[in-house]
């Protein structure tokens, strides 16, 4: 069973912003996607995606080479459901902020992103 909620991709994600400060809610099941991290008052939220599992062009997230009747339409699939969820996030005039499991490895060049995005 592959865990949804508190990954460690997410953990790093969620220690850097609380480390600088911000605070926000989890998995907000009235939005669509359910966001990771949410910024109510600011209008934004944070997901958090494996690079296998939403298949992502790095290293990590080349899907096997066994079972490709099986694992292509699977992740095509979740693919497809991110870019549903982030153009309801942003028709409901929210900002959506994707961040990779692999840019969590080197949180010193990710904070800035996150405080960038996240702002004042």
């Amino acid at each position: 069973s592959v865990k949804q909620k508190d990954t460690t991709p997410e953990l790093v994600v969620r220690r850097l912003l609380h480390g600088a400060g911000y605070r926000y809610r989890l998995h907000r099941k009235d939005l669509p996607g359910r966001p990771d991290i949410v910024f109510g008052k600011r209008r934004k939220v944070i997901f958090v995606h494996g690079c296998f599992w939403h298949a992502h062009g790095c290293s990590k997230g080349q899907a096997p080479k066994s079972k490709l009747d099986y694992w292509g339409p699977k992740l095509a699939q979740n693919v497809e459901r991110d870019a549903r969820n982030l153009r309801d996030l942003e028709n409901a005039e929210w900002q959506v902020l994707t961040v990779w499991e692999c840019e969590t490895r080197d949180p010193e060049r990710l904070l800035p992103v996150l405080r960038d995005f996240v702002g004042e």
